[in-house]
This record gives C-alpha cells, sequence and structure tokens, in this order.
C-alpha cells in the first residue's frame, strides 16, 4: 500500500516534466514562428514589406543598428527554435504520441504545422546571407573588392560552388594575352567609369567603410572605457567598502612588503635630520630631547597612516583589476562582429600606409619595445606594476623578464616581417631595411 502511494506521488510530480517534454516540438515551432512574424512586422512598418536592409539609406546608422541587432536576435530565435524542432520531433516515437494523447496533449494538425514551418522559412531564407554576422559579413569582405567587382552577385548554387572549388588555379603563363595589361586595366576603367552604376557601387562602398569606421572606433573606445569605469566603480562601490571593513582596525598591518617600510623609515629619518638642521640655522633656542621625540612621534603617525592608506588601496587595486580583466573578457566574447570589422580597419590602415610610413612605424615600434633603450622602460613599467599591486620589486625577477620577453618579441616581429610582410610589401621590408642601417 505503501509502495502504491509512493509510485502515485512520484507520477504526479513528474507528470508536468513529461509532458513538457511532449509538448516541445509544438511549443518550440510556435516560438519560431512567433520571432518570424516579429522580423515580417518589422519588415511591414519600416521597409514597406521589403527584407531589412543594413545598407538602406533610409535610416540614419543609429537606426540601422538597432533594427540589426533585432533582427539578428530574431534570426537566431528562429534558427534554434527550428533545430529543437526537428530534433525533438526526430526523438518522439509513437509510443510518445500515445502517451501524449493519454495525457491529454492535443498536437496541432499537419497542416498547420507545414503552414507555419513555410512561413518560418520564407521570412529567414531571405536572410541566409546573414548565416554569419552581419557587420562583419557585409563591412569586411566588400571594401577589400575594387569598384568593378562590388555589383551584387547572383547566389551559388551547390554545382556552382563545386564547380568553384574544384577549379584549378591558372598558371602565370594562362595569364599572357594579345594586349599589354596596362591597355586592358585602362579599358576595364572606362568601362567602369561609362557604367551608369557605378555611382551607386561608389556610394555604397564609402557607406561601408563609413559603417566600419564608425564601429571600429566605438569598439577601441568602449575596450578602453569600460575596463577603466569598471575598475573604479568596483574600487569605489564593492570592493573599497569591504577592505575598509575588513581593514578599519588601527591594529592592522601598515606595510604590505619591507619596500613600504623601508621607505617610510627614510622618510621618518629625513624629517628627524630637517628639524635639527632648521634648528641649527636658526636664532631659536636648541629642542631638547623631549621635543624632538614628541614631533618624531606625531610624524611617525602620519607616515603610518599614509602607509596604512596606500597599503588598503593596493589590496583594492588587486581585485578591483580582476573585475576590469573580467569585463574586457566579457567584451570580447560578446563582440565577435565588431572584432572581424576592427581586425578588418587596422589591415586597411596598415597595409594601405606608404613604404616610408611602414618602415618609420615598424622601426619606431621596434625601438621602443626590443632597442637598446627598451630595458629602462621595462624596468619603469614593472616596478610601477608592482606598486599599484602592492608587491616587492623583485630586481631578480625584473631582470630575468627584460633578459627574455623583449628577444621573444622581437624573435616574433622578425618572424612577421620574414613571413607576411615580405610576401604582401616587399618594398615596405627594403625600406625599413635600408632606414634601419
Amino acid at each position: 500500500m505503501k509502495n502504491s502511494v509512493f509510485s502515485q506521488k512520484i507520477y504526479h510530480l513528474l507528470l508536468p516534466a513529461y509532458r513538457w517534454y511532449l509538448q516541445t516540438p509544438e511549443r518550440s515551432l510556435d516560438e519560431a514562428y512567433q520571432a518570424a512574424l516579429k522580423i515580417k512586422e518589422i519588415e511591414s512598418k519600416h521597409f514597406n514589406g521589403n527584407k531589412i536592409d543594413v545598407d538602406s539609406a533610409i535610416y540614419s546608422n543609429s537606426v540601422m543598428d538597432y533594427f540589426e541587432s533585432d533582427l539578428k536576435k530574431l534570426l537566431k530565435i528562429s534558427r534554434m527554435r527550428l533545430t529543437e524542432f526537428r530534433a525533438s520531433r526526430w526523438f518522439l516515437n509513437e509510443e510518445n504520441q500515445k502517451a501524449a494523447q493519454k495525457a491529454g496533449i492535443e498536437y496541432p494538425n499537419a497542416s498547420l504545422v507545414l503552414e507555419k514551418l513555410n512561413f518560418v522559412d520564407q521570412v529567414i531564407s531571405k536572410y541566409t546571407v546573414f548565416n554569419q554576422p552581419t557587420t562583419s559579413s557585409t563591412l569586411v569582405s566588400t571594401p577589400a573588392l575594387p569598384v568593378e567587382s562590388t555589383s551584387i552577385a547572383p547566389p551559388l548554387t551547390p554545382k556552382k560552388v563545386e564547380q568553384k572549388v574544384e577549379k584549378k588555379p591558372r598558371l602565370k603563363a594562362d595569364t599572357l594575352g594579345i594586349l599589354p595589361r596596362s591597355i586592358l586595366s585602362t579599358i576595364t576603367r572606362l568601362q567602369v567609369e561609362l557604367d551608369p552604376n557605378s555611382e551607386q557601387d561608389v556610394v555604397q562602398n564609402f557607406r561601408q567603410t563609413q559603417r566600419r569606421t564608425i564601429i571600429s572606433i566605438r569598439f577601441i573606445l568602449l575596450l578602453i572605457i569600460v575596463p577603466l569605469l569598471t575598475h573604479q566603480l568596483a574600487k569605489i562601490f564593492v570592493v573599497g567598502p569591504l577592505v575598509d571593513n575588513f581593514r578599519g582596525s588601527e591594529q592592522v598591518q601598515v606595510f604590505l612588503n619591507f619596500e613600504m617600510e623601508e621607505e617610510a623609515l627614510r622618510e621618518l629619518q629625513r624629517f628627524e635630520e630637517k628639524i635639527k638642521f632648521q634648528n641649527l640655522i636658526s636664532n631659536a633656542p636648541p629642542l631638547n630631547p623631549e621635543q624632538i621625540e614628541t614631533e618624531m612621534q606625531e610624524k611617525a603617525r602620519e607616515i603610518a597612516e599614509e602607509f596604512r592608506g596606500e597599503s588598503a588601496n593596493a589590496i583594492k587595486n588587486v581585485f578591483s583589476d580582476i573585475f576590469s580583466v573580467g569585463a574586457f573578457i566579457w567584451l570580447l566574447l560578446v563582440s565577435k562582429s565588431s572584432i572581424g570589422v576592427i581586425k578588418d580597419f587596422f589591415d586597411h590602415i596598415v597595409y594601405g600606409l606608404s613604404d616610408s610610413a611602414k618602415a618609420f612605424i615598424i622601426i619606431l615600434f621596434t625601438d621602443v619595445f626590443v632597442g637598446f633603450h627598451s630595458p629602462h622602460g621595462w624596468e619603469v613599467i614593472l616596478e610601477g606594476l608592482s606598486r599599484h599591486w602592492g608587491l616587492p620589486a623583485n630586481r631578480d625577477f625584473i631582470f630575468l623578464f627584460i633578459a627574455t620577453f623583449p628577444v621573444i618579441l622581437d624573435t616574433i616581429f622578425k618572424y612577421w616581417i620574414f613571413r607576411y610582410l615580405n610576401r604582401i610589401s616587399p618594398s615596405a621590408v627594403a625600406t625599413y631595411r635600408n632606414m634601419n642601417e
């Protein structure tokens, strides 16, 4: 009797979860259908029933960014729910359907399911080019093409894609023609200039370049401002009160390391010598030992309070920097499309410079970080970081770092010049070698 009562309780507890599992196909399809309806609603209200085009000139860049964000979110929901719908239908067999009928779950008829699937597929098929992030696909690849190749090409069928993949690279002899290449390029340029759509292509390329620049600058500012702002807010509102609460007592350790203690002793010694010197050069009567001791005690309390605050500030910096690194990593994870855009932005800037400008930047970078005077800069940076976190400046570690890291960095940089820059811009490498000599 007890076993049957217990079994009934378990059955009543598991029944809602089982009903939720049986309703997964219907629920997934309905969510995908609702997301497609929202996309269709945006198209009807704001784009006259046409697809949401991120390069449209109807609205400003901020408005288009808003529509683009909503579109990517709704497309992601539709695709994920369609995948869930297919997977759940594959797992549901005939026994599950009979169990659903016994549980009082009624599945929609096949015609309604097919109608919803057809509608979702029609909406998603308009945006098949958005399989990759919209911003990076439309902004990264297109500006690298010449003007004559920016016209929209028809989508490739699987047969065409296969033919394109199997196509062998042309040999150098195959590129030779009857006429010189300069004449052919001149004819091609004239064709582009006489093309009535060339102006529209130029305007479209300019808009894409402008959007790429805006997105890149905005993302760079976010990478700088967000970690700094996170550090300050965490230090003021989270880490600061906690550290002050634990270190509020005057019995707490004043110095975090021996370097702070030595600095405090040197400051106190200079104060004592200053008092004696001022007393010697003035006409005042000499100070007795009790007066000197009193002033030394007051100065010692001031120094102790100062270094107690500096020690607390170093501890706050450690935990606040952890928050800053977390914010920086989170920003990188949620901005993968912006990373692609900013990579293309820097590629256009670096490889678009003249040969002398490239050589100047290379020499400046190498001299600052791996040059003859770079050890002094690395030493200042490491000592500043040690003081920032309240750590003792380990001279052995600093010298070991200076002896290894710039050498590794110099090797990586030379490998980049040999492997990539020498292939892309050999004239810049020649200019760099001449300037460096």
